[in-house]
This record gives structure tokens, C-alpha cells and sequence, in this order.
């Protein structure tokens, strides 16, 4: 652009900002468009479109009843120029064929003064020549020759561009012409030979030639052009006086179709509207009683009473709802309150349970010293020694269920501590497997287990590792039937984000009766047990004793020291008990231990896991004890 000349460069700029101006208002047009017809009042919109469809409307049909009505003035200029024609024929054969020439003068003055509007005329001759011929105007000249070979000299006549334009043509032969100001109408029509006429007009040329005569003349020949000049300004002046006349009705028919517009939308259709919207605005602020007062007797009166019935609705839903809330706050305040006391119930037994649960250990310990003595003493009979030896059994056996009652109740208060130490786990595995063995043996039960090389030294709490695995390979000998096998296995779970040592995972599998599916999601609980052995046979709690304490307290031993216990059995086929447990215990475990209501994530999922979900496919063990 730099290299353009100044003026030039002047010009593109020029250009350019002009582009930017008509895109600038174009954009700016669309907006009003858009916020008349979309963003403005029902009122607005309805006057904008009746008006803008009225005005076309009324617009169209004036503008043709206007022009219709110009047609027909045309036509009949048109017409009173033909029948001019015809007088001027008859005139000018009357003047010419009158024998005596004393009337011709009285004939030119007649023929004026019986003229009843303004125009002149003339006969224009196709072998004029001399003065006559120079008296034709350009546009005579072209007539005749039009008319004498319509084909070839169709493109001489005068354009619209030079101010004499043709404006119509029709079945009859004749053209017409306005001067540019509209001052004249030209009319010209042609006299062709007829047969009537070939009686007079023999040759081409003068009726009476001085010299010796024409041509002769053929039937349907051009003999003349009869040129009609009518004054038009008083028929434009008049047409203009009408289009005036139309337009300003138009404009005050539109005016007056938009005042009425304006009063029928206004207090038909808005004002219904409006007060439909006052009605709502006081219900929004409260006033629920207000009701729309609509008479019309149309469709806006059957929408009030279709608003007055949503109100209604709405106020009585909002009663019932006011209602139903009070009774909601009544039985929230009455679960409120059971809560609590059933808190203070669990806590007065837990406190029960622990009190008498220490109280009662030493009385047992007692009872299970002197068995012990009695048992040394070398004169009982074997019956009394059978006596000493059930005393002993069953004190122990009781022992062990307080020492149950009494771990539970412990970590229920978050009370169990924890006391992690370094330990091989293959060593307690191996102790807890050869302490089952002898009841194992007698019922001729395997017992074996397995460990991986990888798990090395482990952090962990070797008292309650020992006492998970020792409850669980109680429950399996226990619910494992004779021949029967039980099997231990360890592994190491790792991840590769994971940097703590990975997880222990410890597989209990027996041979057993199996847990049925409908109580594999229970039997986890406190005071749970499985009601079905087989079918046709007798409940398990007649057949093995226990409390339904030894599952429940390995689930929360597992969970305090920040793993999960899980059952997958089939009930015939045996169970498999799998216990997940880090392998270094981190110092949050060790120093929190009342969270062991909450199970932990197991290894390889996210946080977000259920606390107590219980995989169907993850090992689990027998029956609980």
C-alpha cells in the first residue's frame, strides 16, 4: 500500500471505511430487529407486527388499485386517440372530396369548433418530400418507417433512455409516445389501403397528380399516419392528485388501524396478562389468598380460573406439606431421643460387660487353679478324676469367652492398644498351625501351611496376628469333619506406588461344611451364627458350642490394625477366610486405635471402597465358633 500514490492510497482507505460503516450499521440494524421481535413486551411485538402486516397489506392494494386505476386512464386516452383518428379521417375526406371550395373554410371552422377537448393532428406521408418532409420530427420519420416494415426498422423507434418510451402495444396497430416533461401524448396510428379505398387512391401519392401518377397501390399498403397530439398535463396532474390522494389514505387507514391495534392488544389481550402477573407477584410475596378476578367470558377467562385452581392446588399441597414436616419433626425428635438412649444402653453394657466380664476372671482362675490341684492328686478314682477333668474344660472354656466379651468390649471403646513389633511371620503361622494340631490329629484332620520366600520381617502386632489365625484354625478344626484337610498360605501383595512393603494375605482354607449364601453377609456380626449345617439335620448351635464372638472380633482385629477379613464358601465344600494386613504397620495405626470401626482400603483399591465389603471372590474359612 505504501507504494501506491497518495490520491490512490486516499481512495482504498475511503473504500475501506465505508465497508466497515456498512457492516458496522448493518450489524447494528439486525440488533434492533432482534430486540424489538425478541426481547421486548407482548404489547410492543403485537403492535409491531400488526402494524408492519397492515401497512404491506394496505400498501399492496392501494398500490394496485392505484395502478389499475392509471391503466384504465391510459386505456382511455388511448381510445379517445383512435376515435380522434376517425373524425380526422372523416374530416379530412369531407374537406377533400367537397366539390364546391367555398366550404372548405366553413368545413376547417366547423371541424374547430365542434373539437370538444384540445389537439392537433396531422397526416404524415410515407413518399413525402420537400418542405413536407422537413417539417417531420425525428420521431415521425421513425414511425413511418416503422409502420412500413414493422420487422426491420423495429429498432429505430425511440428508447425509454431518450425520453419518448413505448408503452404498450396491443392487437391493434398503432404506437404511442409521452414527451419526457408528460406535457403531450403522441398517439400514431397507420391508414393502410383497403379495397374500398383503391377506388380513390389508385396510384401512390396526391389523388390528383400534376405530373404523371405513382405506383400502384396494393391492398393492405401503408397510405398514411395519422398523428393525434392530446395536451397529457392535465391527465399527469390528475393522476398525480390521486396517487396523493392513496397514499394519504393509506397512512391514515394504517394510523388508524394501529390506534386500534393499540386498544385492542392493550385492554384485550395485556391487560388480562398484566394483572394474571400481579396476581403471581403477590403470591410470591406471601399473599396466598389473592385469586385472578378475570370476566371475560373468552379463553383468558378460563386461564384465570385454570390459575385460580393451580392456586389452590398449590396452597393445599403446601398444607400437606407443613403437616407432613411437623409429623417429620416429631419422629425425628422421638428417633433422636431413642438414639440416644439406645447410646446410653450400649455404653451401660459395654461398661456391664467389661466389669463383670474382669470380675468373673477371677473367680474362674480360681476354679481352674484348684482343678489343676485337684487333678495332681494321685488317690482319685477315675470317675473323680473324669469329674476334675470336666471342672477343668469347662472353666477354661468359659475363660475363653469372657476373654472374648472382654477384647470386644475393649476395642468397641477404642480402648485395645496396639503394639507393633518386628517378627517373621512363617514362625507364628507355624506355632498357631502346631497348637490346633493335637485336637487336628484327633479327629485325623491335616493341618499344613505355606509362605512366601518374599515376605521377609514384618511390623505388626504378633499378639493379635497370633490371635486372628488362632481363631480361625479353632473355627476350621472345629467345623471341619473327619479326614478332612486344612491348609494355611501366605503371600506379599505389592503395587508399584506402593512404598510401605505391600500387604500380607493369609488364606485359611478348610474342608468343612461350608456357609450358606444367604448368611455369608452376617455371620461377621456380633452374636451371629449360622443356623444351617445341611438340610434334614439339626442346627449348629445344638451340635458346637460357641458365642458368635471369634469371627466378629478377627473382622475388627483386622480393621484396627488396618486390613479387612473376607469369606468365600460353598456350603458343603468348605470355606476359605482371607485376611489382608499391612505388612509394616504405620505409626497412624499404632497411635489410633479407636478407629477400628472403619475398614480400611484393601490393597490395590481406592479410598473411596466400602468399609465393610466382603468380595465373593476373596478366600474365607469355615464355620463360626
Amino acid at each position: 500500500m505504501r507504494s501506491l500514490p497518495p490520491s490512490k492510497r486516499l481512495i482504498f482507505l475511503l473504500s475501506r471505511t465505508q465497508r466497515y460503516d456498512t457492516g458496522w450499521e448493518t450489524s447494528m440494524s439486525y440488533r434492533s430487529f432482534k430486540e424489538i421481535l425478541g426481547e421486548t413486551s407482548l404489547e410492543r411485538k403485537c403492535r409491531f407486527l400488526f402494524g408492519l402486516c397492515l401497512l404491506l397489506l394496505i400498501t399492496g392494494s392501494f398500490w394496485w388499485y392505484g395502478s389499475r386505476t392509471e391503466d384504465l386512464v391510459f386505456t382511455s386516452t388511448r381510445t379517445t386517440g383512435r376515435h380522434l383518428v376517425d373524425a380526422v379521417m372523416l374530416h379530412h375526406h369531407w374537406k377533400t372530396l367537397e366539390a364546391d371550395k367555398k366550404y372548405t373554410t366553413l368545413i376547417e371552422t366547423l371541424g374547430q369548433q365542434l373539437q370538444s377537448q384540445p389537439y392537433t393532428w396531422k397526416i404524415l406521408r410515407p413518399d413525402a418530400a420537400g418542405d413536407e418532409l422537413q417539417g417531420y420530427t425525428s420521431l415521425d420519420s421513425a414511425v413511418l418507417d416503422y409502420f412500413a416494415d414493422p420487422d426491420a426498422n423495429s429498432g429505430m423507434l425511440p428508447e425509454a433512455s431518450a425520453g419518448t418510451a413505448v408503452l404498450s402495444a396491443d392487437t391493434a396497430e398503432y404506437r404511442e409516445f409521452h414527451t419526457p416533461d408528460n406535457a403531450e401524448y403522441h398517439y400514431y396510428q397507420p391508414i393502410r389501403a383497403r379495397t374500398s379505398c383503391l377506388i380513390c387512391h389508385e396510384h401512390r401519392g396526391p389523388t390528383n397528380p400534376v405530373g404523371p401518377p405513382g405506383p400502384r397501390l396494393a391492398e393492405n399498403e401503408l397510405m398514411a399516419v395519422v398523428r393525434v397530439v392530446i395536451p397529457d398535463s392535465a391527465t399527469q396532474n390528475a393522476i398525480n392528485w390521486n396517487r396523493a390522494i392513496l397514499l394519504t389514505t393509506a397512512i391514515v387507514t394504517v394510523f388508524l388501524a394501529m390506534l386500534a391495534a393499540y386498544a385492542i392488544v392493550r385492554y384485550v389481550i395485556v391487560k388480562p396478562l398484566k394483572h394474571l402477573r400481579e396476581v403471581s407477584d403477590e403470591v410470591r410475596k406471601g399473599n396466598v389468598a389473592a385469586r385472578a378476578e378475570i370476566h371475560t367470558g373468552d379463553e383468558f377467562e378460563d386461564l384465570g380460573t385454570a390459575f385460580n385452581r393451580m392456586l389452590r392446588g398449590l396452597v393445599d399441597s403446601q398444607d400437606e406439606l407443613l403437616k407432613v414436616n411437623r409429623d417429620l419433626d416429631t419422629k425425628v425428635d422421638q428417633l433422636a431421643q431413642a438414639n440416644m438412649h439406645l447410646y446410653e444402653m450400649n455404653r451401660l453394657k459395654s461398661d456391664f460387660l467389661a466389669t463383670m466380664s474382669h470380675e468373673l476372671r477371677t473367680p474362674l482362675n480360681s476354679i481352674i487353679g484348684f482343678s489343676d490341684v485337684l487333678g495332681g492328686i494321685a488317690g482319685l478314682e477315675e470317675k473323680q478324676k473324669r469329674y476334675v477333668q470336666n471342672i477343668r474344660s469347662s472353666g477354661r472354656m468359659l475363660l475363653d469367652m469372657i476373654n472374648d466379651i472382654l477384647d470386644l468390649a475393649k476395642i468397641e471403646a477404642g480402648k485395645m492398644a496396639i503394639r507393633p513389633t518386628e517378627f517373621r511371620l512363617e514362625g507364628v503361622i507355624s506355632a498357631q498351625c502346631d497348637m490346633v494340631r493335637p485336637l487336628a490329629e484327633r479327629k485325623n484332620i491335616d493341618v499344613d501351611f505355606t509362605v512366601a520366600h518374599e515376605i521377609g520381617p514384618v511390623v505388626q502386632d504378633q499378639g493379635k496376628v497370633q490371635q486372628i489365625l488362632a481363631n480361625l484354625l479353632s473355627n476350621a478344626v472345629k467345623f471341619t469333619p473327619e479326614g478332612g484337610r486344612i491348609e494355611v498360605r501366605a503371600s506379599l501383595e505389592r503395587s508399584p506406588s506402593d512404598r510401605s512393603g505391600g500387604m500380607l494375605v493369609m488364606d485359611v482354607e478348610d474342608t468343612g461344611v461350608g456357609i450358606a449364601d444367604e448368611e455369608q453377609q452376617v455371620i461377621f456380626e456380633k452374636f451371629r451364627q449360622s443356623r444351617l449345617f445341611r438340610s434334614g439335620e439339626d442346627a449348629m448351635t445344638r451340635e458346637f458350642s460357641g458365642t458368635g464372638l471369634g469371627l466378629s472380633i478377627v473382622r475388627e482385629l483386622c480393621r484396627l490394625l488396618g486390613g479387612d477379613v473376607s469369606l468365600a464358601s460353598e456350603l458343603g465344600r468348605g470355606s476359605t477366610f482371607t485376611v489382608w494386613l499391612p505388612s509394616r504397620l504405620s505409626a497412624q495405626h499404632a497411635t489410633d486405635p479407636g478407629r477400628s470401626g472403619e475398614a480400611p482400603p484393601r490393597y490395590g483399591e481406592s479410598a473411596a471402597a466400602p468399609a465393610n465389603a466382603i468380595p465373593s471372590e476373596s478366600a474365607a474359612g469355615g464355620v463360626v465358633a
